[in-house]
């Protein structure tokens, strides 16, 4: 997918405030863009830079061909400043050399763009470097500083950039950049149904807890939908031994209101059964209330189980 068509699907709206920035020549000197990694952020600073550089421009999109779109794609062009953390910080001698670059004549003609990337990440030294380059910006440059944690980023730099929020991504979007990392669709949809957030998606996707955790529930699931009673003594087996902390126990009871809600989405035609499905979710809803409140594990999913069941027995 080209960097447009993700950025008109992902970020519509800020695409298009881009563009219209771009074409009336309403540019700041410097922006802050924020929001989820994975969420466009980095593709919208890079179309930023070919914009402004390209040589062919196309319905005010950059062409991607040209010698310039070309070499900004390789990290290769001299106007193009890319800042990332040595270790995990941005250090002081790295925005020293910016400066310093951005301070010598232009190997080329046109603007000179730096990206600064996990801005969040600027040691104290390094912040107020960029701070003085920002209160007297060099030539004819544009900054962009990409974060995912507004809060960690001074005050006073926030003041002297305009702030892009990116928006999560939606449900659609995010499913399809999981199934780009080779996730099976089926884990993708359940993923994007559990965040919002592409990072934790990802984080999600790659811990091996979740892995195991999903098999286990996906039993613990078709027990409960052919009112099993070894639903019950499952809990005890596996369930309660599987989630040890809080936050794990919340995740399988998530993971389970998923696969109900998929369940239910599939067999829309059947009232009946989209009203059963309504209530167990609702069921599963109080468990989670109950788990919140710390009532013990397993009583919350031994009692979810026989709630369950109760359900569809008494609806067949």
């Amino acid at each position: 997918m080209g960097a447009e068509n993700f950025l008109a699907q992902s970020q519509p709206l800020v695409y298009e405030q881009m563009k219209r920035n771009v074409e009336h020549e309403h540019l700041a000197h410097a922006y802050i863009f924020e929001g989820d990694n994975g969420g466009g952020k980095h593709e919208m600073a890079l179309w930023l830079a070919k914009r402004l550089l390209c040589l062919n421009v196309i319905e005010n999109n950059p062409c991607e061909q040209c010698l310039n779109c070309t070499r900004i794609n390789e990290g290769e062009h001299p106007n193009v400043q890319l800042i990332a953390p040595e270790g995990q910080w941005i250090k002081v001698h790295q925005i020293r050399q910016l400066q310093a670059e951005l301070s010598k004549s232009s190997f080329e003609k046109g603007m000179q763009i730096f990206i600064v990337e996990q801005a969040d990440k600027m040691n104290p030294s390094a912040a107020n470097s960029l701070l003085k380059l920002l209160e007297e910006p060099v030539g004819n440059s544009v900054a962009i500083l990409e974060t995912n944690v507004l809060g960690k980023v001074l005050p006073t730099i926030q003041s002297r950039c305009q702030i892009i929020h990116f928006p999560p991504l939606a449900k659609e979007q995010l499913i399809k950049r999981l199934e780009e990392k080779q996730l099976p669709a089926n884990e993708a949809k359940l993923i994007a149904n559990l965040t919002g957030s592409y990072d934790k998606a990802v984080e999600i996707s790659e811990d091996e807890w979740f892995n195991e955790t999903r098999e286990i529930v996906t039993t613990w699931f078709d027990y409960l939908q052919k009112e099993d009673p070894q639903a019950f003594i499952f809990v005890q087996k596996k369930i309660v031994a599987q989630a040890k902390e809080k936050e794990q126990q919340q995740m399988i009871l998530s993971i389970l209101l998923v696969y109900f809600q998929s369940e239910r989405d599939r067999d829309l035609a059947s009232k009946e059964k989209t009203q059963r499905i309504n209530d167990i979710l609702e069921l599963i809803l109080q468990a989670q209330q109950k788990l919140t409140a710390n009532v013990a594990f397993q009583g919350v999913a031994e009692q979810l189980v026989l709630r369950i069941i109760w359900n569809m027995v008494t609806k067949d």
